[in-house]
């Protein structure tokens, strides 16, 4: 194992409701499930590591209420090291996660502590950077102070040695490529699913999308192509990597789950198309699951299931 990773970004209590179907308003609808998880782009990531068995290191921050506590508890006894998640005078981020019996979720979000979160950039000491190899940033639109620090952040995080990665979300101010663009120069790897990818690039074609990207300064482009797996973008390669064929309970966090699965075999080792297949086979295992990161197992284990799970047909470039 090459390091491990630092990784910054949201931390979130979330309440999980399945299966809802759109109820009318005025109505009561009976469900199987209501669950509590540790929840954010930065807390799904590093908890999904820390079960693979990579070393992680979460910068963020959640309220100074029961909520916090609870997430914190959560994250820290999953072997995260957790001394870089700060407490602050505001509720704990929220969000309420239905999920439909398909699958597919829809978050209502309360920012709370992520809207005074990073109100100083991360800082590259060598506490903070002892034993990362990585630096993965992963809430960029959902952190309103840290946004606009970003490429300081990317920088300072290579000139300590780290590698870097993003992964962008959905950016509800719309500003996308504005604030984009500056990181992109900065990056080893960006991840992006396909209406990200639409968003940013104008291209839903993830061919022409990742020249964008690739233009723009990133040095791999790693796109979640959703039930057709993943496609990887470089200067010199393009691999295409199917996705596994698996009943799909909630798709809560598979996002995250798969940059996790991702870097944790480049760190291990794997080439690009490894990498690409390998977090596949992470996604899968979570979506099978209620809660972002419930399904996932043991590196070595992920490796196994792997040698014996149905996958899709190969996607296509289009």
């Amino acid at each position: 194992m090459k390091g491990g990773v630092l990784c910054s970004g949201s931390i979130v209590y979330d309440t999980l409701v399945r299966p809802v179907e759109d109820p009318p308003w005025g109505t009561t609808t009976f469900v199987e499930t209501i669950e509590y998880h540790p929840g954010g782009n930065g807390a799904n990531t590093s908890l999904a590591l820390a079960a693979l068995g990579t070393p992680v290191r979460l910068l963020g921050a959640v309220g100074d209420d029961d909520r916090g506590t609870f997430v914190v508890d959560r994250i820290r006894s999953a072997g995260v090291q957790a001394e870089g998640i700060v407490r602050v005078h505001a509720p704990t981020a929220t969000s309420i996660v239905i999920v439909n019996g398909a699958g597919d979720r829809k978050f209502l979000h309360h920012l709370g502590a992520s809207a005074v979160a990073f109100e100083s950039p991360p800082m590259f000491d060598s506490n903070t950077t002892s034993r990362m190899s990585h630096y993965h940033l992963a809430s960029l639109f959902v952190l309103p102070k840290l946004r606009p620090q970003a490429p300081e952040t990317l920088m300072r995080a290579r000139a300590a040695g780290l590698a870097t990665s993003l992964d962008t979300n959905w950016d509800a101010a719309g500003q996308w490529m504005r604030d984009l663009r500056p990181c992109m120069p900065h990056l080893d790897v960006i991840f992006m699913n396909e209406d990200e990818l639409r968003m940013v690039t104008g291209y839903s074609d993830p061919k022409q999308a990742s020249r964008v990207l690739l233009t723009e300064g990133v040095q791999t482009a790693v796109l979640k192509l959703g039930s057709r797996g993943c496609g990887i973008y470089t200067r010199d390669e393009q691999h295409l990597c199917p996705a596994f064929n698996v009943p799909v309970k909630d798709t809560t966090g598979a996002g995250d789950c798969f940059v996790a699965g991702f870097l944790a075999a480049r760190l291990a080792g794997a080439s690009l198309p490894d990498a690409g297949c390998f977090a596949n086979a992470v996604a899968a295992l979570t979506v099978q699951n209620i809660g972002a990161v419930m399904g996932i197992r043991r590196y070595s284990d992920v490796q196994a299931w792997m040698q014996s799970a149905p996958r899709l047909n190969p996607v296509m470039a289009r």
